[in-house]
């Protein structure tokens, strides 16, 4: 089993975070302390992706 690092989508830096091939994350906030961005990833199998959500809007009235 080899173990892998999670790098940060905003900076590219690693992260502390390690995943094997087995490791399954949905939306994981994953933080970076170098640039201090907290973003939401999912895993499978060692494939990354961002979550976006969209944005909460005021109500209007």
């Amino acid at each position: 089993m080899e173990n892998s690092w999670i790098y940060c989508p905003v900076c590219n830096n690693k992260t502390r975070i390690q995943v094997r091939e087995e490791t399954v994350m949905k939306s994981f906030p994953l933080f970076c302390p170098k640039c201090k961005k907290e973003t939401l990833i999912d895993v499978k199998e060692k494939h990354i992706v961002v979550v976006t959500e969209p944005d909460a809007k005021t109500q209007s009235r």
